[in-house]
């Protein structure tokens, strides 16, 4: 069991507040993401969990048991926490070979020399890097050393494996690689995972929950999928997805039933109350922002019925999928198309948007009042 509580966390280095009343929940054996642009407190929270760095304010709990409460100045000791942290360095021993790396910690535990051979073996074996056991760090790629040093994360079998930014010195076919085998060897393993990066394309593809950060305050939790779809601010929306979202200004209407008519230069648009959250207004009208994921805008021939007319700007083909951008009116809207295609630019041509796919934001306040339909 590895179920970590974060309670109202605050920690400041001098006046800086970098977490700000952090609550937050990681399962017994998900692969919990802390995702954010650089300086926003993602690796400050996984110091503060690994006990690395000391809260001002705050409780942490692990299965039950309080590891941090700092009202009271109680911060167990790191190594009594079952837990092993992978650092963006590496931090191999050169002079030890990738064996001896990984067996240290074993070592240290003076445990038998049957069981670490055999605990060592199957570390290497679960990385793919059991041919390189004879081999020096100055031997091995980027992607291989990297291999090294989670092996040497996983050999001691802890509760709790903290990776921060593992990936980030590596380039982006190892990247790519290296995904797919932390992935599996949390599948197999079941170890709880907290892993911290910049990279969405890492949490989207890798995480059971991603939570994102913003200037030391928690924005969201959500799965992957849900997030991507119903992200719970502007900010979330525009932070992820690649291509952007499309961010269209419109005016939202609150009508007697209930329902929100929205108007913009897509057009008009009505959704039932059971499609709307709490942060609504409760009346009147007020400003809104429209949130359209690229790839959920078909593109069609002009003149179409229910569409938008507007004409092509640029094309930007990428091989697996297309990028393109119509101008409608004063605004740019983006859409993705799998595959090669092409259009001449200054085409007329009309936009096609499923009401049920898009997202909208109050503008005044940034949060979700429409979402969109899951997709499985």
């Amino acid at each position: 069991m590895s179920n970590i509580v974060l309670k109202n966390i605050d920690k400041f280095y001098g006046n800086n507040h970098v977490l700000k009343n952090l609550n937050l929940t990681v399962n017994d054996g998900e692969f919990m993401t802390l995702l954010g642009p650089s300086g926003c407190g993602k690796t400050t929270t996984l110091r503060v969990i690994a006990g690395l760095e000391k809260p001002q304010n705050g409780i942490i709990t692990m299965d039950g048991r309080i590891v941090v409460n700092a009202k009271e100045l109680f911060f167990e000791d790191p190594g009594n926490r079952e837990m092993n942290l992978v650092f963006q360095s590496y931090a191999l021993w050169p002079h030890m070979t990738v064996f001896d790396n990984v067996a240290f910690t074993l070592s240290v535990k003076k445990i038998k020399k049957d069981e670490i051979t055999h605990r060592v073996n199957d570390a290497l074996q679960r990385m793919r890097i059991e041919e390189y056991a004879k081999r020096y760090p100055s031997e091995l790629s980027g992607g291989q050393q990297q291999r090294v040093a989670i092996a040497r994360a996983i050999v001691s079998q802890p509760k709790v494996l903290l990776l921060d930014e593992p990936l980030s010195n590596l380039d982006a076919k190892l990247r790519v690689d290296m995904r797919s085998e932390i992935k599996r060897l949390h599948h197999e393993m079941g170890t709880t995972i907290i892993y911290v990066t910049h990279d969405q394309i890492e949490a989207l593809t890798m995480s059971t929950r991603i939570a994102i950060f913003f200037e030391g305050v928690l924005e969201q939790v959500d799965e992957p999928m849900k997030l991507y779809q119903n992200p719970a601010s502007l900010k979330v929306a525009d932070f992820i997805g690649n291509p952007r979202i499309n961010f269209i200004d419109g005016t939202g209407t609150v009508n007697t039933d209930g329902s929100l008519t929205i108007d913009s230069i897509v057009g008009q648009m009505t959704f039932g109350k059971e499609h709307l959250t709490e942060n609504i207004p409760s009346a009147g009208k007020f400003p809104v922002v429209l949130g359209i994921r690229p790839e959920k805008i078909e593109i069609v021939t002009a003149g179409t019925a229910n569409t938008t007319t507007g004409a092509i700007y640029s094309v930007q083909p990428a091989g697996a999928d297309t990028t393109i951008h119509v101008k409608v009116g004063d605004e740019i809207i983006i859409a993705k198309k799998i595959g090669i295609c092409n259009y001449p630019i200054d085409a007329p041509v009309g936009l096609k948007i499923e009401p049920d796919h898009l997202n909208v934001f109050a503008k005044e306040s940034g949060k979700i009042i429409k979402t969109a339909v899951l997709e499985q």
